[in-house]
């Protein structure tokens, strides 16, 4: 198997419609050589811990109403053309990320990481859910096949917090920017949502020339 380590946000809509186009790619070859680890990256680490109100919080970053109504409309066209279901003006909030990088970590120790990560990005992008509140983080957890007791106990206590910062600081020192990004095989980096196209080149490069990932 190859890594493909994948840095990402929940709230980045990028992230979303970059998920999708890999989706669509691994759906088409059942056999690729990929073995996928998510890791954490705070679009906005600035954010306090109880959120903002996101239309507020991007009028503001971006520039006014009509600068948000262009950038919303761009993103419904790429997330339709990716089959993506995605209303940018759904989410009320624009929470802080920790908590679901957090839980999106515990996921991976149960091998339900890719169950978590999408349940997440849709709750957000199509349900407009407030994926920064414990208890809808908890309900996410459960509807994927956690024991969500377990996860309101650790939500409610600083747990892995630390490393969470710790590895997003990281990413940020080895040059990681913006998301998404992947690294394939530790060595090759491929940033933005890339079309499923550029994924099924990718996969069939490296299984033709298996040593090109060693």
């Amino acid at each position: 198997m190859i890594r493909l380590d994948i840095f990402s946000d929940p709230v980045c809509p990028w992230c979303y419609v970059g998920k999708a186009n890999l989706d669509r790619a691994l759906a088409d070859y059942p056999d690729h050589p990929f073995a996928i680890q998510w890791h954490p990256f705070q679009l906005n680490p600035e954010m306090p811990p109880e959120g903002v109100d996101k239309r507020a919080y991007l009028e503001a970053k971006l520039g006014g109403k009509a600068r948000v109504d262009a950038i919303h409309e761009r993103l419904r066209e790429v997330a339709r053309a990716a089959g993506v279901d995605m209303n940018p003006d759904k989410p009320q909030r624009m929470p802080n990320t920790l908590d679901a990088h957090r839980l999106i970590h515990w996921a991976g120790i149960e091998s339900l990481q890719a169950q978590v990560v999408n349940a997440l990005m849709r709750a957000y992008w199509a349900e407009g859910r407030d994926i920064g509140d414990p208890e809808t983080l908890a309900d996410i957890a459960g509807e994927s096949g956690m024991d969500r007791d377990a996860i309101v106990q650790l939500l409610a206590s600083d747990a892995d917090a630390e490393d969470i910062l710790a590895r997003d600081a990281d990413a940020r020192a080895k040059g990681v920017n913006s998301v998404p990004t992947f690294l394939v095989a530790q060595q090759y980096v491929v940033s933005g949502a890339q079309p499923p196209e550029v994924w099924a080149n990718v996969i069939a490069e490296l299984t033709v020339q298996p040593d090109a990932a060693k």
